[in-house]
């Protein structure tokens, strides 16, 4: 067992750092860089830091900062659309690196988490999601705690303007279900008729693998396009009902190995968006 004091603070850390940048593999590279920032210090210089904990969370957030703001640019140069790295349920994940599952992890969340400024993004997570008071975040992003109360705002803005009341959990779970039986029986009415007419689809292959390079736009379309997957992988694929970023969602394995991990939005009783990651570097928690 760990009894180092400040290992202890690394699930809160992961839990951070997941949320401002939308990747694991990311979050875990800024919280070893984190540590590895505190263990280069003196003994003094530790010493000297009354809350260990909160000076490990300020330098994560402003590591998390800078990779946000460079993140632009590689998003630009990736292949295809980019989606959230989604998470399993966490049942088999080492407690220490658990993110919990909640509201600010789903996928339709972290979507929008995405339109935001690297600024709007930090500030709103710390303080609305980990209620962080804003003169402390003021100092993580170098503004003053009224420009944050104001990036928070327009962060919230974002979030009102973009989401929908979501379905309650066992609705969505019997329609993804029911989209799940729909699809093994190839029956494009049934899809159709579990989606609303302006779904959108959008899938992530990272050009790692093949996936549509552009968002899927109409329930129709999608239905029609997903009936497609389903010829082309013919027997070899094989679809399961699981937890994906704390909602239902669906596990597309060929020979047993996780090929394709599918988030759904679910909004007056109809599928709203689809995300389906297929990315494998994206898929390492799913092995």
């Amino acid at each position: 067992m760990n009894t180092d004091p400040i290992m202890g603070e690394r699930r809160q850390l992961i839990n951070v750092a997941y949320r401002l940048l939308g990747s694991l593999a990311d979050a875990e590279d800024v919280v070893q860089e984190t540590f590895v920032r505190w263990y280069a210090l003196s003994p003094e210089q530790q010493d000297a830091i009354q809350v260990p904990g909160a000076w490990l969370t300020t330098v994560a957030s402003r590591i998390c900062l800078d990779l946000l703001g460079s993140a632009r640019a590689r998003r630009e140069r990736y292949v295809g659309e980019w989606v959230p790295e989604p998470l399993p349920d966490g049942s088999t994940a080492d407690p220490v690196d658990r993110i919990t599952l909640d509201e600010s992890v789903t996928m339709a969340f972290l979507v929008v988490l995405e339109s935001m400024t690297p600024a709007e993004r930090v500030t709103f997570i710390l303080h609305d999601v980990f209620r962080y008071p804003f003169g402390e975040v003021a100092e993580i992003v170098g503004r003053t705690p009224a420009a944050c109360r104001q990036l928070a705002t327009s962060a919230r803005r974002r979030v009102r303007a973009a989401q929908a009341a979501p379905a309650p959990a066992a609705r969505q779970a019997v329609l993804v279900k029911d989209f799940k039986k729909a699809w093994e029986a190839k029956d494009i009415s049934a899809l159709i008729g579990l989606l609303d007419p302006d779904a959108t689809a959008i899938a992530d292959g990272g050009g790692v693998v093949s996936a549509v390079l552009d968002p899927v736009v109409g329930g129709e379309q999608i239905a029609r396009y997903t009936v497609q997957i389903a010829a082309l992988a013919g027997d070899a694929m094989t679809i399961l009902e699981s937890t994906v970023n704390g909602q239902p969602g669906l596990v597309a394995q060929v020979d047993g190995v996780t090929v394709m991990v599918i988030a759904f939005d679910v909004v007056d009783d109809r599928i709203k968006h689809i995300w389906a990651v297929r990315n494998p570097e994206k898929l390492r928690p799913w092995a």
